[in-house]
């Protein structure tokens, strides 16, 4: 992990060794309190650490004080080319904001918000990406490149710098995860500033989410990215499963039940795949590191996942199925760490949950 900068957004601390945050974006209109405030809750509900809005509009500054005082999670104002529109951001509360100094008027104009933000203790994120870089290091670099994004980014950040101002955020995304990742790379080891990871424009849900697991997922295996956001284009809530599922496949989320399940092949013995749907819905709830593993025979089940808390290895179908998704009344082996596994029959999942709940709650210390 990257030795940088640390501060807090709103309670929530960024960067120095910290937990790293899980970020989205509303896509509401934000003049609409009542319905951005609704979709904030929702992304909260789902896990989201930090959550930034647009503020595009002189009417958009009384929803933020509105949303500042009712949200459960601190808000970042994004805010493009207008000052005025960052300090009375900041002056309702905002908890961070997110702005290219050099796009928003005259040194003065950078001065009165990074006076604000000192005032106020608000750290400002420099966001540059792809589409934003300077024509005068487009034209030096050839095109866009890693340097070219790097040194855009520096840039703006020293003019916040020179009035004195130093909790400063990047973020350089493109929508070509190589040249992210490289100029991220880049990026860390030329600054102390935490870094804000992601893939820009990475598309629908599906491809959008391999694209920002291969890109986000290789920078914080590095050691680089103290808060994320994965991009998706429509609803932002899908953003914060995935997020969470990148953290959690990179040993950084373990608060988490995390659900195995085999591919399946001509042994397997029950459905595989409805069983851990099943398990992953019903366990969802659960604030605890648990491996549960679904395996389809008890050839390789209890061998392949012996590291999980509690597991089950399908044993061939009993003659009496109640055809419902989960797998029906079958045969199996429910199986645990240390333990022999032991044959269990009927309604396997609802066992395999039931169980997974009970050593969910001798962790925790409850039983």
């Amino acid at each position: 992990m990257r030795n940088t900068r640390s501060f807090l957004i709103g309670r929530t601390p960024i960067g120095g060794g910290h937990p790293v945050t899980v970020q989205s974006m509303t896509n509401t209109d934000t003049r609409d309190a009542a319905a951005t405030l609704a979709q904030i809750c929702a992304l909260a509900q789902a896990g989201c650490d930090i959550v930034r809005v647009s503020v595009y509009d002189d009417a958009c500054l009384p929803a933020i004080g509105e949303l500042v005082r009712q949200s459960p999670l601190p808000l970042v104002a994004d805010i493009h080319y207008r000052a005025d529109l960052a300090v009375g951001a900041m002056e309702r509360g905002i908890a961070k904001v997110r702005i290219n100094p050099g796009n928003i008027g005259s040194q003065a104009e950078v001065r009165r918000v990074a006076d604000c933000a000192k005032a106020h203790g608000v750290p400002i994120r420099i966001g540059v990406n792809s589409g934003s870089i300077e024509k005068e290091i487009l034209r030096r670099e050839g095109g866009i490149t890693p340097r070219g994004m790097v040194d855009s980014a520096l840039r703006h950040a020293r003019l916040l710098e020179q009035e004195g101002f130093h909790n400063i955020v990047l973020s350089l995304k493109a929508s070509d995860v190589p040249l992210t990742v490289k100029a991220y790379q880049l990026a860390a080891r030329e600054t102390d500033y935490p870094l804000h990871v992601g893939v820009t424009e990475a598309g629908l849900p599906g491809a959008g989410n391999i694209k920002s697991a291969v890109g986000i997922g290789a920078l914080l295996l590095q050691g680089i990215g103290d808060t994320i956001r994965v991009s998706l284009t429509g609803s932002p809530i899908p953003e914060v499963k995935a997020a969470i599922d990148i953290l959690q496949a990179v040993g950084l989320r373990r608060n988490f039940v995390n659900v195995i399940s085999c591919p399946t092949c001509g042994r397997t013995g029950i459905d595989v795949a409805a069983i851990a749907r099943r398990v992953q819905e019903e366990l969802a709830d659960l604030r605890v590191p648990l491996t549960v593993a679904v395996m389809g025979c008890v050839v390789n089940g209890p061998g392949e996942a012996r590291e999980a808390d509690v597991g089950l290895a399908g044993g061939g179908l009993a003659a009496a199925t109640d055809g419902g998704e989960g797998g029906g009344y079958a045969v199996g082996a429910l199986f645990e760490r240390g333990k022999p596994p032991r044959r269990i029959q009927g309604d396997l999942a609802g066992q395999l949950i039931a169980r997974a709940r009970e050593i969910a709650m001798e962790k925790e210390g409850l039983v």
